[in-house]
């Protein structure tokens, strides 16, 4: 603890971050000086990878002029930074919008190869979805985004392809896969299963379609259709009132052993769902009303889940694999359960699966 008495006699200096547009403007003059010629696109490569520091910039910029002499390009940037360009990061999230898991692998193949650095691609793909997520809830702001008019007009055409909710599970995603990543020795198996994940359609075809030749007769032939359907109504009414059977209860047990079945079917069908689901636990079952408690700071997942259309997800998964009409109530809660990570994580659960490891803890 600093006394008063020397308090008294400093001054403080509150320092910021330098926004990379201002950091292309100070280079284009450093660079007009030199005479030196450089690209726009070179320009905001480097006050990107400068992360806010005028210095580390300008040094980069020196180092460029005397490997490339008279004209510097961004492939020049690209090949002695190692970055990943804008346009790569576009591309992989074009994969995952058309959910194709196959393009969106070839292509980070590709970025392996020119060799580039897997964890820096990991991090500038975090950063493009909260891009996205900026561009989306502010009409690509170029303030808070911190990259070209165009680049953001881009950026918000892209984001309308995804809800928000949607980019905030590729944002979870993304996130624990770096943090896997530092504990194994390569990071291309988990990053190339995230991809997959975020690029697999999840979308499921109804299990009990119409047959096409049997809408076709009745849409050709609506009058012969309809005496049938005046009788089907007739004896539906004409039939004797059935009493209700009784009502089946499921125990908060069998919800337990039935919980990673759940989660896993739920991430079939909307992932976000399944991914804020799994962060809560059941915790009470009553008159088939199941409560599921999240912890205290989980209040977005909570709210996301009461939503009408993911509580019916929810509910109809319940229905399906408990083979029971189940109701569910969120509440936030103290208690948090004690898990193992291995078998509810589905990243780690993966790797687990590929390599045929185990989870060993610490005490």
């Amino acid at each position: 603890k600093v006394i008063p008495t020397i308090l008294s006699r400093c001054q403080r200096l509150d320092f910021r971050r330098i926004s990379a547009m201002e950091i292309v403007g100070q280079l284009e003059k450093i660079a007009a000086a030199e005479g030196v010629g450089v690209d726009k696109e070179a320009l905001l490569a480097i006050a990107r990878s400068s992360d806010g520091a005028l210095r580390d910039a300008e040094s980069v910029l020196d180092q460029l002029i005397a490997f490339a002499k008279d004209k510097i390009s961004l492939a020049d940037v690209v090949s002695m930074m190692a970055l990943v360009e804008q346009d790569t990061l576009f591309n992989i999230a074009d994969r995952i919008i058309y959910k194709d898991p196959r393009s969106a692998l070839s292509l980070f193949d590709e970025i392996i190869n020119q060799g580039k650095d897997v964890g820096t691609f990991l991090t500038n793909l975090i950063e493009h979805f909260r891009n996205l997520m900026v561009a989306k809830v502010s009409q690509a702001d170029p303030a808070l985004i911190d990259l070209p008019q165009e680049t953001c007009a881009r950026l918000l055409e892209q984001a309308k392809a995804f809800s928000l909710e949607e980019i905030f599970s590729a944002f979870n995603i993304l996130v624990n896969t770096q943090e896997i990543a530092k504990k194994l020795d390569s990071s291309r198996t988990p990053i190339e299963i995230s991809l997959v994940r975020l690029a697999h359609d999840k979308k499921e075809q109804d299990t009990h379609p119409v047959s096409p030749i049997h809408n076709q007769q009745i849409k050709s032939n609506p009058s012969k259709n309809a005496p049938e359907i005046k009788n089907i109504i007739k004896q539906e009414n004409d039939s004797p009132v059935i009493p209700p059977k009784a009502v089946k209860i499921t125990s908060l047990d069998n919800v337990k052993e039935a919980w990673r079945n759940i989660i896993d079917s739920l991430s079939k069908v909307k992932i976000s769902v399944a991914t804020y689901l799994n962060e809560g636990f059941p915790a009470k079952m009553d008159n088939n009303i199941l409560t599921v408690s999240f912890p205290m700071s989980y209040s977005f997942h909570k709210e996301s889940l009461e939503r009408k259309e993911n509580k019916a997800i929810i509910e109809k998964i319940l229905g399906e694999l408990l083979n029971n009409n189940l109701r569910i109530n969120f509440i936030l809660s103290k208690e948090s359960p004690q898990r193992e990570e291995g078998k509810t994580n589905p990243f780690i659960k993966s790797v687990l699966e590929v390599f045929e490891g185990r989870v060993i803890k610490e005490e």
